[in-house]
């Protein structure tokens, strides 16, 4: 199974300083996101969402506040025609020392183990950050960065333009 491992925050939707996540209930997506999503699927990858989520660890929001979002998330794109088959999140404050933090490579780690099937020489990794192309080098995954200019990366400014690149 081909899998789009996709970051959330700042890939998909607006992603806000920590500060202001406590006022933000409803997702906004980024110009593009949801036509992204809906190409990826009809290439035929399944879409897994990775998310840091320090912001619980470090009392920026609850678990609940986490859990409410993501479902207004993922209702919204299911809205669209597309499916997200999983999201895999880590809770933890950024000094804590789980295994599952990016660019840590547990929660492709629990994506694997969860769905055995994925086969990530044929799957890649999109993200805004660093610790997202760090995940992806640390896991051997092709990987596209939204505003990342570095060396031997696939640079895009949206997730929209990665449908020239897949």
């Amino acid at each position: 199974m081909k899998v789009a491992f996709l970051d959330r925050d700042g890939t998909i939707i607006k992603d806000y300083p920590d500060k202001e996540w406590s006022e933000i209930s409803s997702p906004e997506f980024l110009n593009g996101a949801i036509k992204a999503l809906q190409r990826i699927t009809e290439l035929g990858y399944k879409i897994i969402i990775i998310t840091n989520q320090y912001l619980i660890g470090e009392g920026y929001i609850s678990e609940k506040d986490y859990y409410s979002f993501n479902e207004k998330f993922v209702n919204t794109i299911n809205l669209s025609g597309v499916s997200i088959l999983d999201t895999f999140h880590c809770p933890h404050a950024r000094n804590s020392a789980c295994d599952c933090c990016k660019p840590k490579t547990g929660l492709i780690k629990q994506s694997i183990a969860k769905y055995p099937r994925i086969d990530l020489t044929q799957s890649f990794y999109c993200g805004d950050s660093l610790c997202d192309m760090e995940l992806a080098k640390n896991m051997n995954i092709r990987f596209f960065g939204i505003n990342l200019n570095q060396d031997a990366v696939h640079s895009i400014t949206s997730l929209y333009d990665i449908l020239d690149l897949i």
